[in-house]
């Protein structure tokens, strides 16, 4: 009986990328002996190596400054956080003093309003003209009704209307150059710019009727004008000239005055 033959793990076959081939190689003769070959590699993992240290110091950097910025900002806040609970501002506005200055300008409001009805009522009324009246004639053929001169004013009437009522006639308005109206024009906008929010755009018709009032004083010539004066319903009626002039005497642009007693307003100007 044949002996029976024991099992061999076959022979693997040498790796042609293996270093060992390479350097026993015949196809390479001028290959390095021995651990020769080593040297490329490993200077070459120097240089990585050498990268790789440079961006680990570049990342503490960072680290350390952002370390310091933290310790920095944290001290910021706890310094304003103290200032907060320490520091006190007593002469900061409270809800006590909006609702105070709210009653003062009420209170001014209604003022101003007294004295205007008082002033319109000191005012007598104007004294029926002959020349107004109107002559009513029957004639049997023709019915007719026509005024008798209704159309005609002398110089005397007008006299004695401006004496009765207090106002003086107006002026026919002058007219402006454009570089006039445009210096107007700048003035306006100046003056308005320097009013409460509420007059400078938020309500465009309350600024609308603001900068009537403002023209209106101008042209005054320097004279004193009476509440009467100003009103021009129904867009400007009496409560909004009350409201612009209120704010245009707290801002000492107009003046106030009432020492006759009659309320008059006199155009001081944006100082």
């Amino acid at each position: 009986m044949p002996g029976h033959t024991p099992h061999r793990t076959p022979l693997k076959r040498v790796s042609q990328g293996s270093l060992f081939a390479l350097s026993r190689s015949g196809n390479n003769p001028d290959a390095p002996h021995g651990l020769g070959f080593i040297e490329p590699v490993m200077a070459e993992l120097v240089d990585e190596v050498e990268a790789l240290q440079a961006n680990v110091e570049g990342l503490r950097n960072l680290s350390n400054s952002l370390k310091t910025f933290n310790e920095s900002f944290a001290s910021w806040l706890y310094v304003m956080d103290m200032n907060a609970l320490t520091v006190d501002w007593p002469q900061a506005p409270t809800d006590a003093s909006f609702q105070l200055a709210k009653r003062r300008t009420e209170e001014n409001a209604r003022l101003a309003e007294e004295a205007a009805l008082k002033a319109a009522s000191a005012v007598p009324p104007p004294p029926d003209s002959e020349a107004d009246k109107t002559t009513f004639t029957e004639n049997p053929e023709f019915e007719t009704t026509y005024t008798t001169n209704a159309t005609t004013r002398n110089a005397s009437t007008s006299i004695a209307k401006t004496a009765s009522t207090g106002i003086p006639k107006k002026k026919a308005k002058p007219k402006l150059t454009a570089r006039e109206k445009k210096e107007r024009s700048l003035l306006l906008e100046k003056i308005v710019m320097s009013l409460p929010l509420e007059f400078r755009g938020s309500d465009p018709g309350l600024r609308r009727n603001m900068e009537s009032v403002i023209e209106f004083m101008m042209d005054s010539d320097g004279r004193g004008i009476k509440l009467i004066e100003f009103i021009k319903p129904p867009d400007l009626n009496q409560a909004r000239v009350n409201k612009c002039l209120i704010a245009l005497v707290n801002r000492k642009i107009v003046q106030k005055e009432n020492s006759t007693g009659t309320v008059l307003y006199h155009w001081t100007g944006l100082s």
